[in-house]
């Protein structure tokens, strides 16, 4: 069972994670179709930074988790015996 901490922490996470969907679907999908002048456009930022900020982000994810595999690997190489 997950304590009361775990699950405030589960639902901040989920609460984020759907807030940032929810702000990035309405960036990509949405705006476009709204006029350039309209009011909505200065909460968001230019749309070359849609592609630029994913991109970055899944550069930063997968060094992570080349580093982590790495010092795992490495953690785990038995030595050679010696005869």
């Amino acid at each position: 069972m997950a304590t009361g901490a775990d699950q405030a922490v589960g639902f901040g996470l989920v609460g984020f994670s759907l807030l940032l969907f929810t702000y990035y679907t309405i960036w990509v999908i949405v705006l476009p179709f709204v006029d350039g002048d309209h009011v909505i456009h200065s909460y968001f930022l230019p749309r070359e930074y849609s592609v630029i900020l994913p991109g970055v982000a899944a550069l930063i994810l997968l060094l992570f988790v080349g580093t982590f595999i790495g010092v795992v690997t490495w953690k785990n190489r038995k030595p050679k015996k010696v005869d």
